[in-house]
C-alpha cells in the first residue's frame, strides 16, 4: 500500500473592495480572513484594494495576452495566479459593486480562470445582495465559479464597535458554510487547472 502523500493547503485570498474613507469593509474582511485562517483547508491572505492602489486599467495590451508592462499589474497577476479561491468583501453602491472591484477584475483574465469565488456583502437593509448578484455575472464571464453560499450583513454599522466588526451567530454560521463549500470546490478546480494547463 502506497504511503499517503500530504496535500498542500489551498490559498484563499480575501479581497477588500471598498476604498472610500470611513469604510467598514476592512473590518468585515479582517473578521472573515481570521475565520478562514482557522479552516484547516486554507492558508488565508487579504488583499486590500485601497493598499494595492491599482489605477484604472492602464495596460496597452488585452489582459488575455498577459503581456503586462506595469509593475502593479505584474504584482496583481502574481497574487491572483497564486490563489486557489477568492472571497470578495463588497458594499453595494447604487445597486451594484464598487468600480474599484470591477477594475481589479478587468486587469486579468487567465489568472482568474477555474477558481471559485465567494462573496461577503454588507450594507443597509439590502445587505449588499444586489451587488453580489451583479458580481456573480462578471466572475462567471472570467470563467470563475461563483458558489451559492454567501455571507450577507444588513445594517452593518450597528455591528462595528471601536473599528472592529462584531459578527452575530448567523454570520459565523454563514461563513462556515461558505468556507466548507469553497474548500470542496477549490480542491476539485485545482485538479482541473493541473489537467488543463
Amino acid at each position: 500500500m502506497a504511503p499517503e502523500t500530504s496535500v498542500a493547503p489551498m490559498t484563499l485570498t480575501t479581497v477588500v473592495a471598498s476604498t472610500r474613507p470611513g469604510r467598514v469593509g476592512r473590518s468585515v474582511a479582517d473578521w472573515f480572513a481570521a475565520r478562514a485562517a482557522e479552516h484547516d483547508q486554507f492558508e488565508s491572505h487579504t488583499v486590500d484594494l485601497n493598499e494595492l492602489a491599482l489605477p484604472f486599467f492602464d495596460e496597452p495590451h488585452p489582459p488575455a495576452l498577459q503581456q503586462y508592462t506595469k509593475s502593479h499589474t505584474r504584482e496583481w497577476s502574481r497574487i491572483v495566479d497564486g490563489s486557489d479561491a477568492f472571497v470578495f468583501v463588497t458594499p453595494e453602491y447604487n445597486g451594484a459593486f464598487p468600480a474599484t472591484l470591477k477594475n481589479a477584475w478587468d486587469y486579468l483574465v487567465v489568472e482568474w480562470q477555474h477558481k471559485p469565488a465567494g462573496f461577503v456583502s454588507y450594507g443597509g437593509v439590502s445587505a449588499g445582495t444586489r451587488a453580489v448578484q451583479m458580481a456573480k455575472q462578471v466572475v462567471a464571464n472570467l470563467r470563475m465559479l461563483p458558489i451559492g453560499p454567501t455571507v450577507s450583513i444588513p445594517f452593518v454599522n450597528e455591528l462595528v464597535e471601536d473599528g472592529a466588526f462584531r459578527p452575530g451567530k448567523i454570520h459565523e454560521a454563514a461563513a462556515e458554510q461558505m468556507l466548507d463549500e469553497l474548500a470542496r470546490t477549490a480542491r476539485v478546480m485545482r485538479r482541473l487547472r493541473s489537467e488543463t494547463y
